[in-house]
């Protein structure tokens, strides 16, 4: 394919050298003359290793021309790439003047009488909505009935600096955004040789990847080093506590507690949470990430019920399908089941639950006390499967994965663990 690629940064100038070892035709655009002069020749204006490789044999075989207007080589290009910057305004948000000028020139000189399409890649880590409320009005507004001759597609880039063309030949994953979620043959080209898992979605959940992934990653880096100033001031080795953490790739590094559902609770998790704090502020370490984990947690929890009870009145008839931490303990001790219950009954909802493994008369010790004086009136809602397969409720909340057992007659279900 005939590419042309706007924007000779970081990722621009490694998609093109990539993008020639595979035998495209690239045209680089950018405003900086200095920066085309350069690629231009086969150097690269930025400290990558391998691209200059890359840069000076692509020049040589003919194969990367670069200019500081696109407007007339456009024409006959199958595919624009937009890498563009996105810099941080004053407020935080993503500065997005580039984005919107480089969208203008396109389609200012995209071929109206295109046969088909020019197919536009924004690979910019744009705020979800961008596509269809900034980029897509510009292609509007500038070719009229004429917006068919491109097609529009957001496909984020995963590439680490020092390392951006063995990311750029073996990433973790290939994001496509289409309008409908569906693949995209040039994009199927593009990436034929790629071995990667590759997923199509709608353009919000692809423009939404990449403040995922790095908010985590900060996320990761953050919590690494409060528990590194926690090991220190308690002369404990970080290096070593590192060592056995990441040995655990069935629960610490995996997906589990990852997906986005239901609060934590249970016996552990804010037990041990709270203790943290406490050693953290014992020892003098500011553990802010630590600290707030609470309260987050306790925030979640509010949402999820309004979350779920936000089409229906108090008053109305509420199902709750498991109580207890997890599904088949009887553990009650901070689930955040038994906050769910409480909040229902003090705004007013008929409550009943079911919850199999549950004998209020079996429950002992501090299982026994945290669910009485939190939830006092236990016994008088707990039903049996009998009782509700003769009703139907006005809202069933699932938080264990029993719902696919009972017919959907007893009322519409929200699965409390799964943020849909």
């Amino acid at each position: 394919m005939k590419i042309a690629i706007y924007g000779l940064g970081y990722v621009g100038l490694t998609a093109a050298g990539c993008l020639t070892k595979e035998g495209h035709e690239v045209v680089g655009i950018d405003v900086s003359e200095r920066k085309v002069a350069e690629a231009a020749a086969g150097i690269s204006p930025i400290k990558e290793p391998g691209l200059e490789e890359l840069l000076g044999e692509a020049v040589g075989k003919g194969l990367l021309t670069c200019t500081t207007s696109g407007a007339d080589r456009i024409q006959d290009c199958d595919m624009a790439i937009v890498c563009v910057g996105t810099p941080s305004g004053s407020d935080g948000a993503h500065n997005m003047s580039f984005i919107a000028e480089v969208s203008r020139q396109i389609a200012t000189s995209v071929d109206r009488k295109r046969t088909t399409p020019l197919t536009v890649v924004y690979r910019s880590t744009i705020r979800p909505g961008t596509i269809d409320e900034l980029i897509r009005p510009i292609f509007k507004a500038t070719l009229g009935g004429d917006v068919g001759v491109v097609e529009l597609v957001y496909n984020p880039e995963f590439l680490r600096e020092a390392v951006a063309i063995r990311d750029y030949f073996a990433p973790p994953k290939i994001v496509i955004g289409t309008h409908d979620g569906k693949s995209n043959e040039r994009m199927e080209e593009l990436n034929k040789n790629i071995s990667a898992p590759v997923f199509y979605t709608g353009y919000r959940e692809a423009e939404f990847t990449k403040f995922v992934d790095n908010t985590f990653h900060a996320l990761k880096v953050t919590f690494a080093n409060e528990i590194g100033r926690i090991c220190l001031e308690l002369g404990i080795s970080a290096s070593k506590v590192h060592e056995i953490f990441v040995a655990d790739t069935k629960l610490n590094i995996s997906p589990y507690y990852l997906r986005p559902g239901g609060a934590f609770g249970g016996s552990c998790l804010p037990k041990d949470v709270r203790a943290l704090q406490y050693i953290a502020a014992d020892v003098g370490v500011h553990a802010q990430l630590v600290d707030s984990l609470i309260r987050s947690n306790d925030t979640h929890k509010h949402y999820l019920f309004e979350h779920v009870t936000q089409r229906l009145a108090p008053g109305g008839s509420v199902l709750m399908l498991g109580l207890a931490f997890k599904r088949n303990s009887d553990d009650l001790r901070e689930s955040p089941n038994v906050d769910m219950a409480r909040k229902l009954l003090q705004a007013g909802y008929k409550l009943a639950i079911f919850d199999p493994a549950l004998e209020p008369s079996h429950l002992v010790g501090q299982n026994l006390g945290y669910i009485f004086s939190h939830l006092p009136g236990l016994p008088d809602l707990l039903v049996s499967r009998d009782f509700i397969l003769e009703r139907s409720f006005d809202l069933v909340i699932d938080t264990s994965g029993a719902a696919k057992e009972l017919p959907a007659s007893i009322g519409p279900i929200v699965d409390i663990n799964t943020l849909a």
